[in-house]
């Protein structure tokens, strides 16, 4: 499998959040969350000035742009390309050019890895979110995700439940 890149998707004005929640909507019916890993619309606070008053808003870095981390393939090109609102990847043609890793950090996007020794069948505890408190027992690790699934009981079932690897402490 070919490694994940970030790629600049362009959207009609206004429909970046659409977009967004449209791509992760389909990312979970066609179950692509190991070729889709992320979509985001970089935000930025800004200090606006209205009447007098100072007030912090989240605003857009790139209106009109969504970027998504994802394994480029058919399959993922054809679904963010079809996307009601999307315009097209950014890239000469119809060819789309990866953001380079200095183009994400400069952007404030890489984050450092965190190195964990979680394995499967390890037992750990949720210690923040949702399932604060919860035990369970690790089913997989996803490291390229930053992530794990356990199984926590609810409604007296066994329910997968994916975590970041900061929500988590081993036992």
């Amino acid at each position: 499998m070919s490694e994940a890149n970030w790629y600049v998707v362009h959207t009609y004005s206004g429909y970046e959040n659409k977009v967004k929640v449209d791509i992760e909507k389909t990312i979970e019916n066609r179950k692509l969350q190991d070729q889709i890993l992320e979509v985001s619309v970089p935000m930025q606070d800004v200090v606006e000035i209205k009447n007098g008053a100072q007030k912090q808003v989240a605003k857009k870095m790139f209106p009109g742009y969504v970027l998504i981390h994802m394994v480029m393939n058919d399959d993922t090109w054809y679904v963010v390309r079809n996307t009601r609102g999307v315009t097209g990847f950014v890239g000469p043609g119809s060819k789309p050019v990866p953001l380079s890793e200095e183009e994400m950090m400069s952007l404030g996007f890489k984050t450092p890895e965190i190195v964990v020794d979680f394995a499967q069948g390890d037992t750990v505890v949720v210690i923040s979110g949702a399932w604060k408190d919860t035990v369970g027992v690790i089913r997989s690790v996803n490291e390229s995700k930053q992530s794990i699934t356990i199984n926590v009981e609810m409604f007296g079932r066994e329910t997968p439940v994916e975590l970041n690897f900061t929500e988590v402490k081993k036992m």
